[in-house]
């Protein structure tokens, strides 16, 4: 009998190509996959996940799942497939599901985390896991940008020209900054994102921080509805894929952080 069977990963994405399998290149799913079928004797498991990461992106809350015929418990599942894959991929949490259960189709809504350090002098050894950002920023602009992104809007020009995707109405349900000294963290909560969108708002948002924009342009570039207008894409090593949410429980932690 097949089982569906759901985990929760965290991985470091400085020696990956990104999330998804590509010939020749090491890859968060080639790992995950490789593991799975020597679990399997040899026989192919395909990995479905809730979306794809870049080269050099991490995550602490990606989803996956995959089907099956093994009878294991979770706890077996978990120790057996921690055992074997690489010290920057972890399974943090795993459990049987429905066969409906999609990680990708199934989620509700997502949340970004993207860090900056602000520092005038670089930071070594955070170098992979957030970008530097060493130009003074006014916090209050930046507060109010963050907050028009909030909303249904059409994201074009916040996303890569390399995207495919035709529809790009996207719902942003929380858009903020957490201040802890030198470290930014943006924190960016809705039904879905493009390509590159959290790091291209990020970049923006930083121009804005410097007075290179003023905060209502955020308006005039989502109404342009064109990549050209917006800032600068943001470095890859400062996103998390920070959790997948599946039901409501996203409006629950919002109601209850306020």
């Amino acid at each position: 009998m097949t089982k569906r069977i759901k985990c929760i990963i965290a991985y470091d994405g400085t020696h990956f190509s990104g999330y998804q399998i590509q010939p020749g290149r090491r890859t968060v799913q080639g790992e995950l996959e490789e593991v799975l079928r020597r679990m399997h004797k040899g026989k192919g498991v395909r990995v479905a996940a809730s979306g794809r990461t870049d080269a050099g992106v991490h995550a602490y809350g990606q989803v996956i799942h995959f089907d099956t015929p093994l009878s294991l418990s979770s706890e077996q599942w978990k120790k057996a497939l921690n055992a074997q894959l690489p010290d920057d991929i972890v399974v943090r949490s795993i459990q049987e599901v429905d066969a409906d259960f999609h990680a990708r189709f199934s989620a509700k809504a997502k949340e970004y985390r993207y860090k900056v350090w602000t520092a005038a002098e670089r930071d070594v050894f955070r170098r992979h896991y957030c970008a530097w950002h060493p130009y003074p920023l006014h916090m209050d602009a930046v507060n109010e940008a963050l907050h028009l992104f909030c909303g249904t809007h059409d994201f074009t020009s916040f996303c890569s020209a390399k995207t495919t995707i035709e529809d790009r109405v996207r719902t942003i349900y929380r858009a903020k900054v957490k201040v802890d000294g030198p470290m930014l963290e943006f924190r960016f909560v809705g039904s879905g994102f493009l390509y590159n969108m959290v790091r291209i708002m990020v970049g923006t948002v930083l121009e804005i921080g410097q007075g290179k924009r003023s905060p209502t342009d955020i308006a005039q570039l989502l109404a342009a509805k064109d990549r050209r207008f917006a800032g600068p894409t943001a470095p890859a090593e400062g996103l998390y894929l920070w959790r997948v949410y599946y039901g409501d429980e996203w409006l629950d932690r919002e109601l209850a952080d306020g």
